[in-house]
């Protein structure tokens, strides 16, 4: 007798293809449901509905069709075990050796806008998510597959193992099978979820070489059916991308969309700016950002909000960098960086896509807290003191408060022409924070803009970055003690400006 296939898919990619050699290579006999079924009798091949096969009628407007023992019997039989064959025997079931099952578009249809409740109800499966767990649950017996990338390595198991697929594929198959329901059943469960339940979940795309360190396993996950964000890139040439890679280049993106109009670029040394500036190019922009911290940038992490060309390819062969990335990189720009063909570039077209939520994991659980996504806005700003702004300085004071921003906490960031000039980050204490930036900044301080993340809690910062000659100091105020730095930038004929929001990033 034939052996049996089970075909049920909503995505039919690849389906009559797989279809075809199964019934004219391995002599498979086929049973499909709805619209599998008719685009296999479309393309001339014979398959049998589910509904005759059963003889039950798809009912309940198609929400049943699969739910029957014809079927769930010819999947979850053993065929090592007298009892299940003399099951099937009794009651005219074929064993099933093959289901092939993917799920409805569940997530592609909330995807859309302006879906109901209701529509989104519709679409989520319920015969296949049984099916693929019946089969996945007897894989000793029987094959599963729930992705068309699947389809050529099954055939390829057959052709070489006598049409038979090895209990190694099939195990594999079953852990792809379960991984699917349960990441569909998440994706239901997270749109259904209320404020008292969190899911999180991915697929893997990747493993790494190591985590933080080499001692660490590390895996690359997706979130969501489509690729989105990081997942999304190209890369056109270097080494794979390492687990450190992919959290500084987070942390690059996150600075970089903060700038549209203008040229930008920033470069980051474990997840912090060494440099970022802006220019009238992109390739002036880099140039400067690189002399913010020329040491530093050996190695880094560099981001552009425009497109690479040859003047900009040119400087950043100068150096050795880990990474680049760029929304696009034309061909002659291409030429010059694959000199350095161990450096990796990464085309990114849209560096705004990017969660809602940061999650951190600790003991026990995990935390979870909307994204700092906020825009300034300077028609906010208090200015606090007797002197204002001049609009260069109000410019600048937004430039050096959007990369403070990105910078971990305590961070101090010192600006002029917007280019960084001397960056704090990450110290027990304020004071420690500014003392760093303002040594990195050196004479360049003479003029220069200041950038707290968090407020002064007494005046004796302020007095040193007067000292160091800081014409204008950003942050978000709500000290107990606002007034005495005020007092002390009035003494030193500073300008003041209090953001009421705050931007600490641990």
């Amino acid at each position: 007798m034939a052996r049996l296939a089970l075909l049920s898919v909503s995505n039919k990619t690849g389906l009559i293809d797989l279809a075809r050699s199964l019934v004219e290579e391995f002599n498979f006999d086929l049973i499909s449901s709805g619209g599998t079924a008719q685009a296999i009798k479309d393309a001339g091949l014979p398959v049998t509905k589910v509904a005759d096969y059963t003889a039950s009628p798809e009912i309940l407007g198609g929400r049943v069709k699969t739910l029957h023992p014809r079927i769930h019997g010819g999947i979850l039989a053993r065929r090592d075990v007298p009892q299940d064959i003399t099951d099937l025997e009794n009651n005219q079931i074929r064993p099933i050796d093959l289901v092939v099952v993917n799920l409805y578009p569940f997530e592609e249809t909330i995807a859309k806008p302006g879906v109901t409740l209701s529509q989104a109800v519709e679409q989520i499966d319920i015969g296949g998510p049984a099916m693929l767990r019946a089969s996945s649950k007897n894989f000793a017996h029987l094959a599963v597959l729930c992705d068309p990338a699947q389809y050529d390595e099954y055939l390829q198991e057959l052709r070489q193992n006598n049409g038979q697929a090895s209990l190694e594929f099939r195990q594999k198959a079953a852990l792809k099978g379960f991984s699917h329901t349960a990441s569909y059943d998440q994706a239901i469960a997270s749109y259904l979820a209320d404020s008292q339940h969190y899911t999180l979940r991915g697929t893997q795309l990747q493993s790494l070489r190591y985590g933080e360190n080499p001692h660490q396993p590390a895996t690359w996950y997706q979130t969501g059916t489509t690729p989105t964000g990081w997942t999304a890139a190209t890369k056109l040439q270097g080494k794979e991308l390492s687990y450190n890679n992919l959290v500084d280049l987070e942390a690059a993106r996150r600075i970089i969309v903060e700038f549209t109009d203008t040229p930008a670029a920033t470069i980051i040394k474990h997840t912090n700016p060494s440099g970022t500036a802006l220019g009238s190019t992109i390739s002036q922009a880099y140039q400067k950002a690189f002399n913010a911290d020329s040491i530093s940038a050996f190695g880094g992490i560099v981001a552009l909000n425009r497109p690479i060309d040859a003047a900009t390819a040119s400087e950043l062969t100068k150096t050795f960098l880990e990474c680049v990335v760029a929304p696009s990189c034309d061909a002659e720009a291409q030429e010059i960086l694959a000199k350095k063909s161990n450096v990796r570039v990464l085309i990114l077209p849209d560096f705004s896509s990017s969660s809602k939520e940061t999650v951190k994991a600790i003991a026990g659980g995990f935390l979870v807290q909307a994204s700092d996504d906020v825009i300034a806005d300077t028609s906010k700003w208090q200015i606090v003191t007797e002197r204002q702004p001049t609009e260069g300085e109000l410019a600048e004071l937004l430039f050096a408060w959007k990369v403070c921003k990105h910078v971990k906490s305590n961070a101090i960031v010192v600006t002029s022409d917007r280019t960084t000039l001397g960056v704090g980050s990450g110290q027990m204490n304020r004071v420690g924070s500014v003392k760093i930036a303002l040594e990195q900044a050196g004479e360049k301080a003479k003029g220069a803009i200041l950038a707290s993340d968090g407020f002064f809690p007494f005046d004796d910062s302020v007095r040193t970055a007067a000292a160091a000659g800081i014409t204008a100091i950003v942050q978000p105020g709500g000290s107990l003690h606002d007034k005495d730095s005020i007092i002390a930038a009035n003494q030193l004929g500073l300008v003041m400006v209090l953001t009421g929001v705050r931007h600490f990033l641990h």
